[in-house]
């Protein structure tokens, strides 16, 4: 059976806020200049904003420049920050730590928004414009030109049993062709990691490194509610040389919410550390658990996110296409704040494309066009001088002082200097590479859930929403059946179980009694990619599951 295809000017992979700031920027830009331009923008989640995750508190400069009157359009920026602290954590208390004007932290000017609802408006201004938005369809492979050029995307086929025979209900896939296809994915695109491997996108930058986000949403008792109060933490449960921090957020939304969450880097050692259960053990500290008591927790979710910052970035452009947003990795990390260098990179993004493609005399070496200004105007803007600033936080993290090393440093070179010291430092190397065998590490122990404040890890997936067609094929791949098992449980006592945060994979004893194996219950994946960035034997391939699977977060 052929595949149907249909042909547009720009398609656009992942509908998050990255992916429908281009697309808006594209049509703004075709209505001022009076032309016609086809976009159409293709997302995996079955509405817009269901498998958006972030924290988040929003630095709306992107907002104002693609929409100076977003006010007026109702966008839903409903809390300004009002309120900002910042803390350390040791086991029983917790040390004040003053916010100094022009550190990364400061939120003053910022809101604390649920990203879903938001990525869910800019959603409806992208139609409003004419871009085609597509949710539910998954792009599960790229098209190339014999030139060698990106030729656009194809979605999954859908209705194939587990076993690969097609169902009554099968149905091709579609292809989408463009002569620019923009990959906005996220943090750790699977679509991404094949481009980084055959146009050599990595080979001037480090390694990627990452974090695990996970977040709750409470409704609390209204005499604890502080709408607009912003407050981190660093410290306890996590030792000093692991990477991570707390968030709590307390929302105007008509009802006294507040999102929480924590985030451990995943270049963490240990491969007993849990991250769901150091999320767990976090609420119950003397200054956050008051704040829980008597509440009701409403959502659960977890995401991966991108912590190499500056010297992570790969090339961002290659014949026929273009990458933006945290498919990259453009987040400012001790801001930890992606969403308005992702806007940006979308927009400038779409103001290349759009001037290759008003150009008449356009000569290009390739069907799909090589659209490098973008790269060249994104080395030009605030982004670039945002994130070069910032580069050595993160990085500093890795002397014998850990995260109190990379807070020395951030108050001295960065409060000072602002980024401008003569150097960069870098990362340790990919975050897989980084965990320790077992023998070497000490067993955690972790105190069993409440019920109450904390929970287990299955009620907890219950609350995203997750779910995936049973009888479809795995999207959890192994390259090798043998290795989980031969050397993941045998050298590292099976970190997979601990590090994913849905509970998709546990070892079982095998029914004759002796040794073990890796079960993978893939219908519980909230799609975070934590387990393609950690396996240590690098075993595990996500590719993506039939269009409209997965979490379905409501304002995450």
């Amino acid at each position: 059976m052929e595949r149907f295809a249909e042909e547009a000017d720009v398609v656009i992979v992942g509908a998050g806020p990255a992916g429908l700031s281009a697309a808006i920027r594209l049509k703004q830009l075709a209505a001022e200049h009076s032309k016609e331009i086809r976009v159409c923008l293709v997302e995996k989640a079955s509405q817009i904003g269901a498998h958006t995750l972030s924290g988040a508190c929003l630095e709306p400069r992107s907002l104002q420049e693609l929409f100076p009157d977003w006010k007026e359009r109702g966008a839903p920026l409903n809390t300004p920050v009002t309120e900002d602290k910042f803390g350390i954590l040791t086991k029983k208390s917790r040390i004040p730590v003053p916010i100094l004007p022009g550190l990364p932290m400061v939120n003053h000017g910022n809101y604390i928004v649920r990203l879903g609802h938001f990525v869910s408006w800019l959603g409806e201004q992208a139609e409003a414009l004419g871009v085609e938005v597509y949710p539910g369809y998954a792009a599960a492979e790229v098209l190339f030109h014999e030139d060698g050029s990106v030729k656009g995307i194809a979605t999954n086929d859908v209705g194939i049993q587990k076993d690969g025979a097609p169902k009554a209900t099968f149905e091709r896939g579609l292809e989408l062709h463009a002569k620019v296809t923009v990959f906005a994915e996220g943090c750790h695109g699977h679509l991404a990691k094949q481009l980084y491997k055959k146009y050599n996108l990595r080979e001037k930058c480090q390694p990627q490194s990452y974090g695990i986000g996970l977040k709750e949403l409470w409704t609390i008792d209204e005499k604890k509610w502080k709408p607009g109060r912003v407050e981190h933490t660093v410290g306890w449960p996590l030792d000093r040389h692991t990477y991570g921090g707390s968030f709590l957020y307390h929302l105007n939304e008509g009802e006294p919410l507040v999102a929480l969450g924590f985030v451990v880097g995943l270049d963490y050692q240990n491969p007993y550390l849990n991250p769901f259960r150091e999320f767990q053990r976090w609420k119950h500290h003397p200054s956050i658990q008051p704040t829980l008591e008597g509440g009701t927790r409403i959502a659960y979710g977890a995401r991966a996110l991108n912590e190499g910052g500056f010297q992570s970035i790969p090339k961002l452009t290659f014949p026929g296409g273009l990458l933006i947003g945290c498919s990259p990795g453009l987040m400012n990390v001790p801001k930890i704040k992606g969403t308005h260098t992702a806007m940006k990179s979308g927009m400038l993004a779409s103001e290349a494309i759009f001037s290759q493609l008003s150009n008449e005399n356009l000569q290009s070496k390739t069907i799909g066009l090589d659209v490098q200004e973008y790269e060249e105007n994104l080395k030009k803007s605030w982004v670039w001088k945002e994130l070069y600033a910032v580069r050595n936080i993160r990085p500093s993290c890795h002397s014998i002082l850990g995260v109190y090393g990379g807070m020395i440093y951030t108050g001295i070179f960065y409060w000072l200097l602002r980024g401008m010291e003569p150097w960069t430092l870098k990362h340790p190397g990919p975050d897989f590479a980084q965990l320790k065998p077992a023998k070497d590490c000490t067993p955690i122990e972790y105190p069993k859930p409440d019920g109450k404040i904390s929970f287990d890890l299955l009620s907890s997936v219950a609350l995203s929403g997750t779910n995936h067609e049973h009888d479809q094929p795995a999207h959890l791949t192994l390259k090798d059946d043998s290795i989980p098992v031969s050397r993941n449980l045998a050298v590292f006592d099976g970190p997979e179980q601990r590090f994913c945060p849905a509970g998709v994979y546990e070892y079982i004893p095998l029914e004759t009694g002796e040794g073990s194996r890796l079960q993978i219950n893939a219908q519980n994946c909230v799609h975070c990619k934590t387990c393609d960035i950690k396996d240590p034997s690098q075993n595990i391939n996500w590719v993506v599951p039939e269009g409209g699977g997965g979490p379905a977060y409501n304002g995450m």
